[in-house]
């Protein structure tokens, strides 16, 4: 009797399920079969149809080209998040995916705060992004060139990602995706059961626990009882394995995090008439904040709010008020969400991925980079059936402090603003729990931007970069530059000020549209109409730069 893992039950589909069943389809041997059980009367909550740039590692280790699902699943290039009303002067600002650059020694964001009298805001001054997105361009040359050198390897065509996964990434991809969650879950479905994965839709009934508290077996209402050696819980917020069979604690996060709420609306756009931003907006309003999410032909939008501050019917009204006309005979769904994390994602022979493991408002698009960090420690972890305990610790502390890293970084964005206009803004700010590390944290960035050495240590998808973005986008500025830069000449500085200018200015004539790339080259099997027409030399040419 073979002591391996042999017989994997995945309970729940959407996202979560089917991006765990590829996966395990492709990293696992085919003597393990994996089944996946989902309910016909569930449908996918879709808040998190935007990622952030890890996600590429996960379509690289499956060995998918973009040109293979983007245009199956109304994918879109996201290559940041601009935040709109998030301070008191109503000043946008981008958190874009791109590291700065260093000058002699020191981050070119620490430059800036010295000359900030003399430059432009921190965002367009430090990053070519910015005036990338304000163009609405694509981040790749109609040859399928990414504009960043520093990564060009890493696209190519050749590149299957097999051995980069978020444990080991060294580089910053300058973009992620927009897509629509129900098509790359039917997307997933169809890779995963062409790899041997066994689809069953049902509802399950019944579950079945042994003595020492492990899962014995499901029972569903027209498949009887299906018995596996390891459990996934993709069941959602309700958390029917890990939170309802087997009782395991989830720890809120009401007392840093308020927003509890959510409306979603789909928008039909005029994609040739208006573009395609190349961003997620997330504009603040007075209980929370509306997200809006270009897709290749709609909108993807709603508003995240706390139930304490605003009711409903009043939340929606808000929103449609700030949708306008758009929102005229469409749909609003509600949504009640439960921010946190279970105390333990894995228990026993069954591990949480998802909702059911935990969450926190789509402020930052961590929702499915929750899913992926989930599934690649499952893999990384990966046990036999005597389900080593130190295994389960390791993998539950990698998870934690995953979430807990969000959360740490998403109350940053709250109380370090210096909105208070609103009881929902004054509250967040001044009446929430913020841990006292984060305290510590915040006491520092008064003398000096964030480094990699003063911002959690734990791996949660965040670098230095991206806590000075907000901490400048939301003016909780230092109170001084670095002594130090006074004693540098400050020439190299102001070079690198230039060179960034220069070259966003370039990009921004030389890059197609993010929909001309999207239209012409993804979602076009021919590429030679495109190419030739007049008004596109300028892409062509820069085929070449």
């Amino acid at each position: 009797m073979s002591h391996n893992v042999q017989n994997i039950v995945i309970v729940g589909g959407g996202t979560a399920g089917w991006m765990t069943a590829a996966y395990l389809g492709k990293a696992l041997s085919k003597n393990v079969q994996i089944t996946l059980i989902e309910s016909s009367n569930v449908t996918t909550i879709g808040v998190g149809e935007a990622t952030f740039s890890t996600i590429k590692v996960f379509f690289d280790f499956l060995g998918l080209q973009e040109r293979e699902w983007m245009q199956k699943c109304n994918a879109t290039y996201k290559m940041a998040i601009k935040f709109v009303n998030w301070n008191a002067a109503g000043r946008h600002f981008y958190h874009p995916f791109q590291r700065y650059d260093s000058v002699d020694g020191f981050d070119v964001s620490e430059w800036w705060l010295k000359m900030k009298k003399d430059r432009e805001a921190f965002d367009y001054s430090c990053f070519l992004i910015p005036m990338l997105c304000d163009n609405k361009k694509s981040p790749k040359y109609v040859n399928g060139k990414v504009f960043d050198d520093k990564v060009k390897d890493i696209f190519s065509e050749d590149n299957n990602g097999e051995k980069n996964i978020l444990a080991n990434l060294k580089v910053q991809y300058p973009y992620a995706y927009h897509f629509d969650a129900n098509l790359l879950a039917r997307f997933l479905k169809d890779y995963a059961m062409q790899r041997g994965v066994k689809q069953i839709v049902d509802d399950v009934v019944k579950v079945d626990i042994t003595e020492k508290g492990s899962i014995d077996c499901i029972h569903t209402e027209k498949h009887s009882t299906i018995s596996g050696d390891l459990f996934v819980d993709c069941t959602g917020f309700r958390g029917l394995l890990i939170n309802k069979a087997l009782g395991e604690p989830f720890i809120s996060f009401s007392e840093s995090l308020l927003c509890d709420s959510a409306i979603a609306m789909q928008i039909p756009t005029d994609i040739k008439k208006d573009g395609i931003n190349p961003y997620t907006t997330a504009t603040a309003l007075s209980s929370g904040w509306v997200w809006n999410i270009p897709l290749y032909g709609r909108v993807g939008t709603g508003y995240v709010y706390s139930s304490a501050f605003i009711s409903p019917e009043e939340a929606e009204q808000e929103f449609r008020q700030h949708l306008g006309a758009a929102s005229d005979d469409r749909k609003a769904t509600h949504i009640k969400m439960r921010i946190g994390r279970n105390r333990n994602s894995w228990v026993k022979n069954c591990v949480a991925i998802g909702l059911s493991s935990g969450f926190v408002e789509p402020l930052e698009s961590t929702g499915i980079f929750f899913i992926q960090h989930g599934i690649e420690e499952l893999v990384s972890h990966f046990p036999d059936k005597s389900f080593n305990e130190d295994l389960i610790r390791s993998y539950n502390k990698a998870v934690a402090n995953c979430i807990d890293g969000v959360r740490e970084f998403l109350t940053l964005h709250y109380c370090a603003s210096d909105r208070c206009d609103t009881p929902f803004w004054k509250a967040s700010k001044q009446d929430i729990v913020v841990p006292e590390e984060l305290h510590e944290k915040l006491r520092l960035w008064k003398s000096r931007l964030p480094n990699n050495k003063n911002i959690n240590q734990n791996y949660h998808g965040f670098e230095s970069y991206s806590y000075s973005v907000m901490l400048l986008g939301l003016n909780y500025m230092p109170n001084s530059n670095l002594p130090i830069l006074d004693l540098i000449n400050d020439q190299n500085a102001l070079s690198v000020f230039n060179a960034i200018k220069e070259r966003a200015e370039y990009l921004s004539v030389t890059l197609p549209s993010q929909y001309d790339y999207l239209t012409y080259v993804i979602k076009s099997q021919e590429q030679s109409e495109y190419l030739a027409e007049q008004k596109f030399n300028t892409y062509a040419q820069a085929k070449s730069a």
